[in-house]
């Protein structure tokens, strides 16, 4: 079996972690391991299937060999680093917003649009966590009938912001029972036992960027630059996997009936339906935390509009919004190389 060289770029974060995770745990094949960091992480230790990598200061220089280069540190390292890994022969999957929007770029999410890796040029984009937790619930429904529009209100956990947003939450939660003062530091108001309009910097529109990411990521990924959505992004004290609550309306006299709505679902790779209405049991953070599948639940009609329906989604940040679709994305790659 060929095997391929592989570098992380942000390895000792939360996303970098997971990426250890998933090519132990999926078999991923894999030849060298590089792991690259910031000088403050270089010299640490990990560990992947038994044997231990050190990690090394990021630089220029560090893309020698590597076939497919992951990036998970943010926009300005990717801007910088990323050309320096697509001249040294790699393929960078980048986990930023640096190319998303780049028309050259393929942005992906493998379940719905892996043809769009064919034209890549040396870098695929990994679409924002939310708007891929929430495309994996629209494209099923979208083969059933045309949408015509998409309102969604996020619920999004600590796990958005990284590690550090994560042990946050836990510090102010300890401290709030304890009855102790917090300080923010990671987010710009408390996150414990509150919530509040994502963390991202708001345009003349009164759209934050996190909704805006949602809105112009979700038009590409659909290739369907005229669909009207609107998003509200919240921060919500979770510590990781983000909700959505999502009203979708379809072209006039053509809404799916439930029953198509379930099968096509239920049927639909990477997406697994927790609906028990007698139960009252819906789609968790809890429960989609750790978990490959996107949770789809409370099925409904919109009473509102005779063409709408209503569900809410789940999905952890980490896994399917981050790691885990990159990892596909270069598994779908790796397949049309050996074609």
């Amino acid at each position: 079996m060929k095997t391929y060289n592989v570098a992380i770029v942000g390895a000792t974060g939360a996303v970098g972690t997971e990426f250890l995770h998933l090519l132990e745990t999926r078999e991923f094949p894999l030849g060298a391991l590089r792991l690259l960091a910031s000088e403050r992480s270089a010299g640490r230790v990990l560990t992947l299937r038994n044997k231990p990598y050190t990690v090394e200061q990021l630089t220029a220089d560090s893309f020698a060999d590597m076939d497919i280069a992951f990036f998970s540190a943010g926009a300005s390292r990717s801007r910088e680093f990323a050309p320096a890994a697509v001249a040294a022969g790699a393929v960078v999957i980048d986990n930023s917003s640096a190319f998303r929007m780049a028309p050259d770029v393929p942005l992906v999410v493998p379940e719905i649009n892996p043809e769009d890796l064919a034209a890549q040029h040396g870098i695929i984009a990994n679409p924002n966590c939310s708007t891929i937790i929430l495309l994996m619930a629209v494209a099923p429904l979208r083969q059933l009938a045309p949408i015509r529009r998409i309102v969604v209100s996020t619920y999004q956990a600590a796990s958005g912001a990284g590690a550090q947003a994560m042990q946050e939450l836990i510090d102010q939660t300890h401290a709030v029972l304890h009855e102790r003062p917090i300080t923010p530091q990671v987010f710009p108001h408390p996150i414990a036992f509150n919530l509040f309009a994502h963390n991202s910097k708001i345009d003349e529109t009164g759209y934050n960027e996190e909704e805006r990411k949602m809105i112009y990521e979700s038009r590409k990924i659909l290739h369907d630059p005229t669909l009207k959505i609107t998003a509200t992004c919240v921060r919500v004290p979770v510590v990781r996997a983000h909700s959505e609550s999502v009203n979708i309306e379809f072209a006039p006299g053509q809404r799916p009936s439930l029953a198509a709505v379930r099968e096509a679902l239920s049927t639909f790779p990477g997406v697994a339906i927790v609906d028990d209405r007698e139960a009252n049991h819906f789609p968790m953070p809890l429960e989609a935390s750790g978990r490959d599948e996107v949770l789809v639940g409370r099925l409904r009609y919109d009473l509102s509009n005779d063409d709408a329906l209503d569900l809410f989604v789940s999905g952890d940040q980490i896994l399917k919004g981050a790691a885990l679709n990159a990892i596909q994305i270069a598994e779908k790659w790796m397949h049309l190389v050996t074609v």
